[in-house]
């Protein structure tokens, strides 16, 4: 019988000339390189980190294991059409896929290896938007928002607070009107975006005396649908058309600020007029009574207003005629028409009808409000 070598022994064959030290030597080696020698990753690895290289060069986080509260959408024109979203799961078997590469998303970090954004980075604002932005804005820190940092892991962390983020455009003369007429044009489209969607009193639900009262009075058919929809708010007379309120006895803002976002413009109308577009949106962070939960909703509003020459007119002096209101409304139940918005929350469960329609991005102001318009209730990729 013959005994097999063992490790760290080797068989002295007749005329071998190679030193003790030399073999003791080489069988270290090997047994180190035999160590280090990298292990070729499983298939469904490889798919996984090509997937997350792929996102990351996108500038995407990952969905966690819910994709996010409601997403609500109406027009304000003739043809209303309305797309709102609620809560849907994410399959769990992705999501552990995510948190085994990434556990830096699981809410909270238990593993410590989350990277804390710079102290200055929300102190540094961005700069103002002067052009429709040609992608959505890349992931934010995976923070979870809190009463003392209501906008964490959000874009609107960076935005500008309240009426500082609606800067009016350089005035010019424009046809027959002149500079001060362009300029009180878009001094009353800002006093409507600022009464309509940042006024404290508005948010709570009250009559928003300032917005109605620079539209034209002779524009009677919207006036009467806007002060129906106040008094008794139901699917065709709805005041979130034009109007951000929440019910003070459900949710409250968490904080003081509203961070805004947006453009406005000008140009020649086609009656003796300026016609003025305005394009913002308004992230809402918002707590529950004796909760430190916080939940954020996100309205884009875009709006098309024009002053006449009253000399050439018959019209208001200093009145702006609406004609255009769009909204795209992010994280509120879905089919509730009771005039309020109604943000879900993580601790709850989702209320309203159940999503049916795509997911969509609520920061993305690269693209038209109208476009891909859907009936339907959808769900936001992150709020």
């Amino acid at each position: 019988m013959t005994d097999k070598p063992s490790e760290g022994h080797r068989p002295e064959p007749e005329g071998s000339s190679i030193p003790d030290e030399a073999w003791e030597k080489f069988v270290q080696d090997a047994a180190r390189d035999r160590d280090s020698v990298p292990k070729e990753p499983s298939a469904r690895a490889r798919m996984v980190t090509e997937r997350l290289r792929q996102q990351d060069a996108r500038g995407e986080t990952p969905e966690g294991w819910r994709t996010g509260p409601a997403w609500q959408e109406m027009n304000g024109r003739a043809a209303r059409r309305r797309r709102r979203w609620a809560i849907v799961g994410v399959p769990l078997a992705v999501a552990v896929a995510v948190v085994a590469l990434r556990p830096s998303l699981i809410p909270g970090d238990p593993f410590g290896t989350a990277t804390a954004s710079p102290k200055g980075a929300a102190a540094s604002p961005l700069p103002a938007e002067t052009t429709a932005p040609t992608a959505a804005p890349g992931a934010a820190d995976p923070a979870i928002p809190t009463r003392a940092r209501p906008f964490a892991g959000s874009p609107a962390e960076r935005w500008a607070e309240g009426e500082a983020g609606i800067a009016l455009p350089k005035a010019t003369q424009v046809g027959s009107l002149s500079k001060g007429q362009v300029e009180q044009a878009l001094q009353q489209t800002r006093k409507l975006l600022v009464d309509a969607n940042l006024d404290p009193a508005t948010l709570r639900g009250e009559r928003p005396e300032t917005a109605l009262g620079v539209i034209e009075p002779r524009q009677t058919e919207l006036l009467d649908l806007l002060t129906t929809a106040l008094r008794k708010p139901d699917k065709d007379h709805d005041p979130l058309w034009m109007f951000s309120r929440f019910d003070p006895a459900e949710v409250r803002l968490a904080g003081d600020a509203v961070k805004t976002r947006g453009r406005m413009t000008f140009k020649a109308g086609e009656h003796a007029s300026v016609v003025v577009h305005a394009d913002y949106t308004f992230v809402y962070p918002l707590a529950r009574e004796g909760s430190t939960e916080v939940a954020r909703t996100i309205i884009r509003r875009v709006l098309d207003v024009e002053l006449s020459d009253p000399a050439k007119y018959q019209v208001t002096p200093g009145k702006i005629t609406v004609q255009r209101y769009d909204q795209e409304i992010g994280n509120s139940a879905c089919s509730v028409y009771d005039g309020y918005l109604h943000p879900e929350f993580d601790s709850s469960m989702p209320t309203g009808a159940p999503a049916t329609g795509p997911t969509t991005d609520p920061y993305d102001r690269s693209k038209d409000i109208d476009a891909d318009r859907v009936e339907g209730c959808g769900t936001v990729s992150r709020t």
